[in-house]
């Protein structure tokens, strides 16, 4: 059975993927991720498999598990920092070395998670060096191929849905940006998984695909459905966007890693609407429709209790 080496393992994808992998009948999977809290739950849910406590950039225990077999799932990303640096390190300078060793040890294929970011009209941290990840594994000279999803949910996410149903459980009021009518095309982080088990089967060579949600769902809607799904009884208000600008850079001062910035928010209002293509044929995976998905997200008895840290 093929090999395959997680890097960023025990965040949103690597979680959900792993998950899909033994239910695929993948056995051989290696899991590296540098988060203590978070390593900790994926060897306690996955004891069978193999994880490495380790840093991309300053650890080198991990390189021992690379060999000419290997299929790389390319996962590990700086999503959300105040701090540029951290986009460069573990954007950049971690996916210098996970191609350095795949390069080393001759590995014969990368499936590499990028982003729909890098067509949007944002211009952050996250933004560039998800552009100049994309790159670096392009011009690797590795058989490749690029995903890129737009705004993922499902469990394990600590960022973004899930984050705000546990934000919305705790307060009265829901606040909401301007009127909320904001599209979004979210991603259900298990038909991707579904997308890149099926890349590992068929070994796409060196091509790109967008895999965007295939609905189209205001923001305020998806707070909506949210709060159904969790039974939350917060109270959603809309509040003007400047005033919610400034709730953010006061919740920035006190948080070291705020999981909503102001430049998330830019990225929230900004006019994107990325192009879907029928990845669901082309990848032969069934779609979860939106309401469907969020409520596997928020009611599945066996993994949407466990909540990942920050």
């Amino acid at each position: 059975m093929q090999r395959i080496i997680i890097p960023g393992g025990a965040g949103l994808v690597g979680q959900n993927l792993i998950i899909k992998l033994k239910a695929s009948g993948f056995s051989d999977i290696i899991a590296i991720d540098k988060h203590p809290t978070n390593t900790l739950t994926l060897k306690k849910l996955h004891p069978d498999i193999k994880v490495y406590h380790s840093d991309l950039v300053t650890d080198t225990d991990w390189h021992e598990s690379i060999n000419d077999e290997s299929i790389i799932i390319m996962s590990q990303a700086q999503i959300g920092s105040k701090k540029s640096d951290d986009f460069v390190k573990n954007n950049i300078a971690s996916t210098e070395n996970v191609l350095a060793q795949a390069k080393l040890k001759n590995v014969n294929y990368i499936v590499h998670v990028s982003s729909s970011v890098v067509e949007s009209v944002a211009d952050d941290d996250y933004t560039k060096t998800k552009k100049q990840q994309e790159q670096m594994v392009a011009e690797s000279g590795i058989p490749h191929v690029v995903l890129r999803p737009t705004l993922m949910f499902g469990w394990f996410d600590r960022k973004h849905l899930g984050w705000l149903s546990r934000f919305m459980k705790r307060i009265p009021v829901f606040p909401i940006p301007g009127n909320g009518k904001y599209m979004r095309q979210p991603l259900y982080v298990s038909d991707f998984c579904n997308v890149i088990i099926a890349s590992i089967n068929s070994r796409p060579q060196n091509l790109t695909y967008n895999i965007t949600g295939h609905e189209n769902v205001d923001y305020i809607d998806m707070i909506r459905e949210i709060r159904k799904a969790t039974k939350a009884k917060s109270w959603i208000v809309k509040i003007p966007y400047g005033l919610f600008w400034l709730l953010l850079r006061t919740y920035a001062i006190f948080s070291s890693e705020p999981p909503f910035t102001v430049e998330q928010l830019k990225a929230l209002i900004a006019s994107d609407e990325f192009e879907v293509i029928p990845w669901w044929e082309i990848f032969d995976v069934k779609v979860t429709k939106f309401k469907d998905a969020i409520d596997e997200t928020f009611n599945d008895p066996t993994y949407s209790h466990v909540v990942l840290d920050f």
